[in-house]
């Protein structure tokens, strides 16, 4: 984060439902213009943070900073600059445009003000041709758009997303995840992103806070979290192996060789040489050749490997390889699985470039 003072800051935040702490959260900040995903399984308490952040529900302790300013649960001021949109759409009998207006209506905005600002933000969500449909007769795709575009005409500082595409199929969520990443950017309006879908916080946010059993178990930019786990249920969770350790030994043209138990891997860091380092590698920049069929390769890792485990995961399937005491995943299509004969005791050359692997000093 930037030295700036963050348009959102929530500190030592807990929750308790039935005097069971849900939450406790030492600190979440969002900078201004940015959208920060909150990722977890369900019950992780994602809602509930997202939930007390939006003055929406009193914590049993804990301070939230708006905009430098200290606010309490009933802050008018501090409400009438969010906006949210929630699991399932709640859109009354009327056109998507009157749906859409009906927030400024209540805010008193005149009606020639009003219909301008509803005809610009109907169309940047891609719904201008059907201004005047009724929303009851909208796809779940459609009237997620309409929630959304809602939001939007109001001109929040702050857009609360809670879930918003969780009902989806996927098909539609897919092209709906791409057109919210870029309206969100577009607008450049502060959201706080809750999901349980990894594609899709990657996809949305720029930066990540993974959640477990109410805390904050990793954050930071997506590549960070995404690409190095800290401790092995952040592993198994982001679909990685445990991470891996080692030492820095050398450093040759800005590309560190770091001995992970015996075995050299290269990456590139800014970390000077007798650092002690986690190392990650996401299964997908992981790929996998024959023992014997390697091709020419520009890429700094080329490690001989013997298959732990092969997980199929429908149109992939998630491989475990090891050399030595370093184990680490690649993920591979059903049909380069069933032409490589993977299994576990099988032979391979894993592959990967030094750009792909994430690297941490050791904590």
């Amino acid at each position: 984060m930037s030295a700036k003072q963050p348009l959102i800051l929530a500190e030592n935040i807990r929750q308790k439902y039935r005097r069971r702490v849900v939450l406790d959260v030492e600190r979440f900040e969002v900078a201004e213009g940015e959208t920060h995903a909150l990722l977890g399984p369900s019950g992780a308490g994602k809602s509930t943070l997202l939930r007390v952040v939006g003055l929406l529900e009193k914590p049993a302790a804990g301070v939230i900073t708006i905009d430098g300013r200290t606010v309490g649960h009933h802050s008018r001021s501090a409400r009438m600059m969010m906006a949210a949109v929630f699991q399932k759409p709640y859109l009354f009998n009327g056109t998507v445009s009157a749906n859409v207006a009906y927030g400024l209506k209540l805010r008193g905005v005149p009606a020639a003000e009003r219909d301008r600002r509803v005809r610009e933000v109907v169309e940047s969500v891609g719904l201008d041709a059907m201004a005047n449909t009724s929303a009851l007769t909208l796809s779940g795709g459609e009237a997620q758009r309409v929630a959304l575009a809602r939001a939007l005409v109001l001109n929040p500082r702050i857009l609360l997303l809670d879930e918003p595409l969780s009902y989806l199929d996927p098909l539609i969520k897919r092209q709906l995840v791409a057109d919210f990443s870029r309206i969100l950017s577009d607008t450049g309006v502060t959201t706080v992103y809750v999901t349980h879908d990894q594609d899709e916080a990657m996809v949305i946010a720029d930066r990540i806070s993974i959640m477990h059993e109410g805390r904050f178990v990793r954050s930071g930019g997506v590549d960070e979290v995404m690409g190095l786990p800290t401790d092995d249920w952040v592993a198994d969770f982001i679909g990685m192996e445990a991470p891996m350790r080692g030492r820095i030994v050398s450093i040759d043209e800005d590309v560190a060789e770091i001995d992970c138990g015996g075995v050299a891997v290269h990456a590139i860091t800014p970390l000077p040489v007798g650092t002690d380092v986690v190392v990650g590698v996401r299964p997908e920049d992981v790929t996998l050749f024959e023992a014997d069929g390697l091709p020419a390769s520009s890429a700094r890792n080329i490690l001989r490997c013997v298959v732990d485990a092969v997980e199929p995961r429908g149109a992939t399937a998630r491989v475990s390889v090891r050399v030595n005491s370093l184990r680490f995943a690649a993920s591979v299509s059903r049909a380069s699985a069933q032409e490589l004969h993977l299994h576990a005791g099988a032979s391979v050359v894993a592959v990967f470039k030094a750009t792909a692997v994430r690297v941490a000093a050791a904590s």
